[in-house]
């Protein structure tokens, strides 16, 4: 298989399991604050799946790596606006993504409720993913 594809292929999938990811915990605690119970959001967030977490974290991690390799190989420069916007876009994404997982270790530590701060976390590294992914599939070059 050639690197580009292979590269390609890593980077769709880094970013499918990390935003499918995202969905899911989101949707699981959306699930349990609808049924009913005041403190069944905060309860689900005390033992986050580990795995899950895991799994976006690694997602994170291996995509400036496999973007910036894939930038190398087909030789634009990193110059582009659409690079930078993205590269600016996914840092903030990110630090927002170890800003949220910080609190819901506290919650997990101190059980309190879910503030609306922590549901804008979210949904702030979200929506950055979602403009990262607009911006790679339109590429203006």
């Amino acid at each position: 298989m050639e690197t580009l594809t292979a590269l390609k292929m890593a980077h769709t999938a880094a970013t499918a399991i990390l935003l499918g990811c995202a969905l899911g915990l989101g949707i699981w605690v959306w699930q349990t604050r609808r049924s009913g119970d005041a403190t069944a959001a905060a309860r689900t967030l005390q033992r986050p799946r580990v795995f899950v977490w895991l799994l976006m974290g690694l997602a994170l991690l291996s995509m400036p790596f496999t973007g910036w390799w894939m930038v190398h190989l087909v030789g634009w420069p990193l110059g582009q606006t659409w690079i930078l916007a993205s590269s600016v876009l996914y840092t903030v994404a990110a630090l927002a993504w170890f800003w949220l997982l910080v609190r819901l270790n506290k919650l997990r530590t101190a059980p309190g409720g879910v503030g609306k701060f922590t549901f804008a976390l979210a949904l702030f590294s979200f929506v950055c993913l979602i403009a990262i992914a607009g911006l790679m599939g339109a590429k203006p070059v």
